[in-house]
């Protein structure tokens, strides 16, 4: 989501003159309808207020929005396909649904037009963007941090709609008194690369990852099943502490976290873990290297893994493992955002 005042002023005088020159730009959102629009909706102009402004679609519609019918903000200049009409009507018919092949058959679409067409027309997969409004959902009000009671009067959780199936789903049905059931907190931290969330218990920060990750759904779900938790949207004071934390590393000013951590883990990924740790702000070390200094040399590919089963971005510095010839390698995160954090590292004074 797009913070920054002077950018948000900018974009509100271009959505209210309807300004084509800022087509692709920014989208927005307008909070008291829940809906995405291009900067040239014909539709009635919104408040600022009631105004979010986004860089790119996905963004929005992991914050929930869903798109205009009137101006079509995820299709091309040109007209959607009937195939991919048909399967953004279905989407919004029961966006918390989990799509297979057995769904494309029932539609009479392949799964391979779905993926090609959506890709052509949005620049992103059909799961992709099914995903992105099954969590937006989840999501809606994590991002404001509030409470669950709030999220069950605000959204009608006794009617059964889909932000409570959605939510129920991804973060775990609200418990009945138990003590078997352990509580966990969630809340959404806005950052210079994007939106993430951070999941933590009273004392420590569990999980810290951008919302657009693949397999974010998944790791919330491994998390809720390891230690039996149900996760409430509540901004705690560790989550808080992580908040004001980023701020300052991504302003330059930060280069060590200290809000408390917990693992969850196998005894070899956290080895990895702490050692990714170890790795001097502003350097980089290859998977092998980083297998060496394990005294596992051959472990390479099991490093790797574990690295990659990191769930605390940039507190645990996975960003700075590259391969061995200096490509990048992967990153949950994306490419774009490791790049980005390698080279602001190196240009923080340490």
């Amino acid at each position: 989501m797009i913070t920054n005042q002077r950018d948000i002023d900018k974009y509100y005088d271009m959505l209210v003159e309807k300004n084509s020159n800022y087509e692709g730009v920014f989208f927005v959102g307008v909070k008291t309808t829940g809906i995405l629009c291009r900067p040239t909706c014909p539709a009635k102009k919104p408040l600022k207020e009631n105004c979010e402004f986004f860089s790119t679609a996905k963004e929005a519609l992991l914050a929930s929005y869903r798109p205009c019918k009137r101006c079509e903000p995820l299709s091309n200049p040109t007209k959607l396909s009937p195939a991919v009409k048909l399967l953004v009507d279905a989407i919004e018919k029961n966006p918390e649904k989990k799509w297979t092949d057995k769904d494309f058959d029932e539609l009479s679409i392949s799964a391979n037009t779905a993926r090609r067409q959506f890709k052509k027309q949005f620049g992103m997969t059909f799961i992709e963007y099914a995903r992105s409004r099954r969590l937006g959902l989840a999501f809606k009000h994590i991002r404001g941090g509030n409470s669950i009671i709030n999220a069950q009067i605000e959204s009608g959780y006794e009617s059964g709609n889909g932000f409570r199936d959605a939510f129920s789903k991804t973060m775990g049905e609200v418990p009945h008194k138990s003590k078997d059931i352990t509580i966990l907190y969630s809340a959404w931290i806005e950052t210079k690369l994007g939106s993430m969330l951070a999941i933590s218990d009273d004392d420590k920060l569990l999980l810290l990852e951008f919302v657009d990750r693949k397999g974010l759904e998944t790791e919330i779900k491994k998390l809720r099943m390891r230690l039996k938790a149900t996760i409430f949207p509540e901004k705690t004071a560790v989550i808080k502490q992580m908040e004001e934390e980023l701020g300052r590393y991504f302003d330059g000013e930060l280069v060590h976290f200290e809000t408390p951590i917990r693992y969850i883990g196998s005894e070899f990924q956290q080895n990895v873990w702490n050692e990714l740790r170890r790795i001097p702000v502003g350097e980089t070390i290859s998977y092998k290297r980083l297998a060496e200094k394990l005294g596992r040399p051959t472990a390479s590919r099991a490093v790797a893994r574990a690295n990659g089963a990191n769930q605390l971005s940039i507190i645990v510095p996975c960003h700075r493992v590259i391969n061995t010839n200096g490509a990048l390698g992967g990153y949950g995160g994306g490419l774009a955002r490791k790049e980005w954090l390698i080279k602001h590292e190196k240009m923080v004074p340490k």
